[in-house]
């Protein structure tokens, strides 16, 4: 096994502790201190920002930005790499959703929420959904080199902002936003790789028309 191999393994396995974690040890003293420190319920400035990052996560927002992606793409005559695209963004979503029902962990209630939720609260799927897909476009769109680690770095950092505008807005634990960041970068670092051998060709094509 090579040392690339090995450097990827120990880096999935340590995403998916942080995970599980996460799960374990989530919505006790330290989730509470974190939550109530940076909920920004009586700075309306925050709250705006915070409501603007969380519209950059909205899973509406990005499955809607993911179709149309996928449409440049195949207008650009890379109908498998669309496909492909959306096959990572979308499953990756649904993934998501299904941990949300099947953890059923209760949102926050230490103080007003700042925005309309509806669903169970563990792992933030905005912090999820944000991280997938920006950071699929990121490391799927760019050639190796220098772009493509400032565009994975951008993407992670727009994915941070995201997940911490939910705590900001009293909708989520710290541990949600942490847990959706870890499954969100495990679920890319296991699928793009596999998507990008899949395709070959098509995909290095794409990428030297950038």
């Amino acid at each position: 096994m090579t040392a690339a191999r090995l450097r990827h393994g120990a880096a999935l396995a340590a995403l998916a502790c942080v995970w599980l974690a996460m799960l374990l040890l989530g919505v006790g003293s330290l989730d509470r201190v974190i939550a109530a420190s940076i909920y920004a319920g009586s700075r309306p400035v925050l709250v705006t920002a915070a409501r603007i990052f969380t519209f950059l996560g909205d899973p509406a927002v990005l499955v809607s930005a993911g179709v149309l992606a996928a449409a440049w793409l195949s207008l650009r005559g890379r109908g498998r790499f669309a496909l492909g695209l959306l096959l990572v963004i979308f499953v990756g979503r649904a993934l998501t959703e299904a941990q949300k029902y099947w953890i059923a962990r209760a949102r926050p209630d230490l103080e007003p929420h700042l925005v309309i939720v509806q669903t169970t609260s563990f792992p933030s799927g905005h912090a999820a959904s944000s991280m997938i897909f920006y950071l699929t476009l990121a490391l799927a769109l760019t050639r190796p080199g220098r772009v493509r680690r400032l565009a994975a770095a951008a993407a992670v950092l727009l994915s941070l902002f995201i997940g911490a505008s939910r705590v900001m807005l009293g909708v989520h634990w710290p541990s949600d936003v942490i847990g959706g960041w870890s499954f969100g970068m495990l679920w890319v670092m296991v699928t793009l790789p596999a998507f990008q051998r899949l395709l070959g060709p098509d995909s290095r094509a794409f990428a030297k028309r950038l």
